[in-house]
């Protein structure tokens, strides 16, 4: 019985210490649960905290931080290219690096240069021409070569290209891979006066997915518009045409369209604005009628701004900012004869050769000043507090101070 005893004695002993082990473990992975938890709580209130300080900062200084040579000639134009300076003009194009380095070139002649841009990429063709040169970046891509004179040109993030083309009696919409040296379209459409209307304007979604289409005709004597949303996917592959949606427009003429990201777009005529939303069938999620004349248009990924001449006597001009969903998030009142104004993250850049405003979406304003030298272009960076300054000689990086 001592024998037995033991043994049972030394299954418990062995059984307890399992269960403490057991135990600990358990007690082990819920202490770093609980430690990763703080930690991961810690971090979102000090993010939280930097964002509402950095959102109400203001800057009273600017600084040149660095200085690099580049040359845009006269009659040139500067875009920025995300973060890098491409230079276009009729005798070719080129793109320089956020470091004053030139990264390639494309020469050619045109008369009447059309340039497209969407995020990283550039599609560059001649209205009443019959080629289109893609590149992104970092280098050249293809060459599309048309069948049919040139009249107006979009290009997706990843090279797809849409080329609205007069043939004879109608108007074709071919869209290309630019992505190669080709002439042959991977989708083509057709359009007349009689059945869908004159095609004004045309976009892409930045993944190449979705084309957005910006038509006029004119219906019993009535003028009409209409935005239509074709799909290059699996969901538009089984609707006639691709064609997954449209909205239609009376007495008004839509010239501007944008994809503002994959998911979302607007369309701008001369008395509203209305915003599209969706990845496969786009819907009309919000309209805004305007008030007067609008005088520019511009937007990033998030925000959509359109520039009126003010009429309360506050300032010159009111630029109306709307989110994505269509929602009015601030009026901003300026002075400044602009030359440009930049949508970069939720700041809002309004300048002119000599001078910068730097506000928040609301209009809060966080620097106003004098730039270092004449600008015809300012690019953002990744720092919420620099900016390329593009001279006609130099590109400078400033910093707010």
């Amino acid at each position: 019985m001592a024998i037995i005893d033991f043994f049972k004695e030394r299954e418990k002993r062995q059984y307890d210490t399992e269960i403490d082990y057991r135990e600990r473990i358990r007690a082990h992975k819920l202490s770093v649960f609980l430690k990763t938890v703080t930690i991961c709580g810690g971090l979102v209130v000090l993010l939280v905290i930097m964002n509402v300080l950095w959102k109400s900062k203001t800057f009273s200084d600017l600084s040149v931080q660095d200085s690099y040579q580049v040359s845009v000639v006269a009659g040139a134009s500067a875009r920025n290219l995300n973060g890098y300076l491409l230079i276009s003009s009729k005798d070719g194009v080129s793109c320089v690096d956020d470091k004053g380095k030139a990264i390639w070139n494309q020469s050619y002649e045109m008369q009447s240069p059309i340039v497209a841009t969407c995020g990283s990429t550039v599609a560059i063709g001649d209205y009443n021409g019959r080629v289109i040169y893609v590149a992104n970046k970092e280098k050249i891509l293809g060459t599309v070569k048309t069948n049919l004179p040139i009249r107006s040109i979009a290009v997706s993030d990843n090279g797809v290209v849409a080329a609205v083309l007069d043939d004879t009696d109608v108007i074709r919409i071919y869209v290309y891979d630019g992505n190669t040296d080709t002439s042959e379209p991977i989708v083509q459409a057709k359009a007349t006066m009689n059945k869908s209307g004159y095609p004004i304007s045309v976009s892409l979604s930045p993944n190449g997915k979705i084309m957005m289409v910006s038509y006029f005709y004119v219906d019993s004597g009535n003028m009409k518009s209409s935005v239509a949303f074709y799909n290059f996917g699996e969901v538009g592959s089984n609707e006639t045409d691709n064609y997954v949606s449209g909205y239609d427009y009376v007495d008004t003429v839509i010239p501007y369209i944008r994809f503002m990201d994959s998911d979302s777009s607007f369309a701008v005529s001369n008395d509203r604005i209305a915003f599209f939303n969706g990845k496969e069938k786009p819907v009309n999620v919000a309209s805004a009628l305007t008030d007067s004349e609008i005088l520019g248009i511009y937007n990033n990924e998030n925000y959509v701004g359109l520039v009126f001449a003010d009429t309360t006597g506050t300032a010159l001009y009111r630029l109306d900012v709307y989110n994505s969903l269509g929602n009015l998030v601030g009026n901003i009142y300026f002075n400044m004869d602009y030359l440009d104004i930049v949508f970069n993250k939720d700041q809002v850049i309004i300048y002119d050769d000599n001078e910068i405003q730097i506000l928040g979406v609301k209009g809060n304003v966080k620097y106003a000043g004098m730039l270092p030298e004449n600008a015809n272009l300012i690019i953002p960076t990744n720092s919420a507090f620099r900016y390329l300054v593009v001279g006609r000689e130099s590109m400078d990086l400033i910093e707010l101070n």
